[in-house]
């Protein structure tokens, strides 16, 4: 049986110190490049993306009709509650790793894994098929501009093509950027995410005056009976009823899928350990970038289903045939060019994220400790992105990988549920930590997360939750069979990178800090006194 630092196996948690010693002391650690800007930007590289381009419309068309934009607000308040959990998680263990590294400190080994497997499905997933609906917007920016491929090219280009050569070739560049560093990573995703969000300003201008108020009513259609060969929600399952599109159950199976449009906030918490002064710009990148996109999606909604009657917005390209439908061509180009830049910054920042899980936990000793090492010549987790680079070029070349959406939406929705869960259990087993941000009105709004999330996904396909608990009992064997035993917590006293560990090909490591070169940014678990109180001081300075 394998040792273990607190005499648990299975269970072991990982100290709340050690998580910042690990960050502070370690031969293998991230450069603090991101401000809170980067982190803004970071966050709304990846939640504007396919959410306004496409989700939008094709909600409209199959689940929710005009009400899409009441999904929309349901979604936005449940990723708020969430963004507010992770907010208080990541201000008091500002390190990579996400929800991956608060549940190791919150809950033990075991869920930390079970979070972080989750993540990798909801990262990986997410990567691939974006990069297949990045593949038809090119076709389609091709064809407005004129140029039409042969037939035999062109079939290799489209998301549902059985060979798709576009989106393998779009990761296998993206992957490279990330790679060869995050600080040339982050000034392209600042371009990109500027050129975008005045492409979606620009829609919101040009569509407005173009509205037709007939397309607003019925808001809510009525309910439809789902067809004999779909699958049914979880909630339809067990109450032995099937839901079909539209109605009132509709808008909250579409906010369901719609959530998939807000990931990303969540996101910026893996880049914890890349940020400056993290307890304070960690949080408010969360929270204005939730805010931001909110602002945005909703105004794309209404004007999207204004233009055109919500049962023609089920194309692969919904904003730009809407505005080709009004007559406003020139519009759907420029929809299309920023439909690119929309998604390719998506990837970019999924994969960026994925490399800092999969760092984590090859520092950790839960995944092969190579994955674990920052390379010198670099400065990055080459090792980390470009598995995780690689993982997503295989999924993707999966000809029916965007059936998968709600797939990626469970990972998203599981790990909120542990990080609710999370702040009130470290609000009771270390009451006394220093938090950059509270969530306020404990615990009403912690609650409030867990239960909205679990309404959400009791709102997803049975299908969905069968693949997803298949691929969560792959993990509990992978770590049973590796991750328990190859535990850094469990071999403390044996673990270390030493020379022999290191690549040549990938630079040497950087030595230990002493004490004389440690700078204002190292993270320690710094406990106030109990008689003050922190409550009410949401942001502290």
């Amino acid at each position: 049986m394998a040792p273990s630092a607190n005499g648990q196996t299975v269970g072991r948690r990982l100290p709340v110190e050690s998580a910042f010693t690990r960050v502070e002391d370690a031969r293998h650690r991230l450069p603090r490049l991101f401000g809170r800007r980067d982190l803004v930007v970071l966050g709304l590289g990846v939640m504007i993306g396919s959410g306004i381009f496409r989700i939008s419309g094709n909600q409209a068309a199959t689940g929710a009709g005009p009400a899409v934009i009441l999904s929309f607000v349901i979604a936005a308040i449940v990723c708020l509650l969430a963004a507010a959990c992770y907010a208080e998680l990541s201000s008091t263990i500002p390190v990579s790793g996400s929800a991956y590294t608060f549940s190791y400190v919150t809950f033990g080994e075991m869920w930390a894994w079970l979070v972080g497997w989750a993540l990798v499905l909801e990262l990986v997933t997410a990567a691939a098929i974006v990069a297949r609906a990045w593949s038809a917007y090119f076709l389609a920016t091709l064809q407005g501009f004129g140029v039409t491929l042969p037939e035999n090219l062109a079939r290799f280009f489209g998301p549902d093509a059985k060979v798709n050569l576009v989106a393998p070739l779009l990761l296998l560049i993206l992957t490279a950027m990330i790679v060869t560093g995050t600080k040339l990573s982050a000034r392209v995703l600042t371009v990109v995410v500027i050129a975008k969000v005045a492409v979606i300003l620009l829609v919101v201008v040009v569509g407005a005056r173009h509205i037709n108020m007939d397309n607003y009513h019925p808001f809510v259609p009525p309910a439809m009976a789902a067809p004999a060969e779909a699958s049914p929600t979880l909630l339809g399952w067990i109450l032995d009823s099937s839901f079909g599109g539209f109605g009132v159950m509709g808008i909250f199976t579409a906010a369901s899928t719609i959530v998939f449009a807000y990931i990303g906030f969540d996101l910026i918490a893996t880049a914890s350990e890349d940020a400056r002064s993290p307890r304070k710009t960690v949080p408010q990148g969360m929270l204005l970038g939730v805010g931001a996109v909110t602002i945005l999606y909703l105004a794309m909604a209404v004007v999207l289903v204004g233009m055109r009657p919500y049962k023609q917005l089920g194309g692969s390209a919904p904003v730009s045939e809407a505005l080709a439908a009004v007559g406003v061509g020139w519009a759907a180009k420029v929809v299309n060019l920023g439909a690119l830049l929309a998604l390719m910054t998506v990837i970019m920042v999924v994969l960026i994220a994925q490399s800092r899980v999969l760092f984590n936990m090859g520092r950790d000793g839960l995944l092969p400790k190579s994955l674990g090492r920052v390379s010198r010549v670099y400065s990055s987790p080459a090792r980390a992105a470009t598995a995780a680079g690689f993982a997503a070029l295989a999924l993707t070349l999966y000809p029916k990988v965007l059936e998968l959406e709600e797939l990626l939406v469970m990972g998203a929705l599981f790990c909120f549920a542990f990080c609710a869960v999370g702040v009130l259990r470290l609000r009771r087993t270390e009451p006394n930590l220093e938090r950059g941000f509270r969530v306020p009105m404990v615990p009403l709004i912690p609650l409030l997360s867990l239960a909205a999330t679990l309404w959400l996904m009791l709102n997803l396909n049975t299908s969905t939750w069968t693949k997803f608990v298949i691929w969560m009992l792959l993990g509990l064997a992978i770590y049973g069979l590796y991750g328990r035993w190859h535990s850094r917590l469990a071999n403390e006293d044996s673990w270390d990178f030493d020379i022999g560990d290191t690549d040549p090909g990938t630079g040497g490591m950087q030595t230990v800090r002493t004490e004389t070169d440690r700078t204002s940014d190292e993270l320690r678990a710094v406990r106030t006194p109990p008689q003050k109180p922190t409550r009410g001081k949401h942001m502290r300075s």
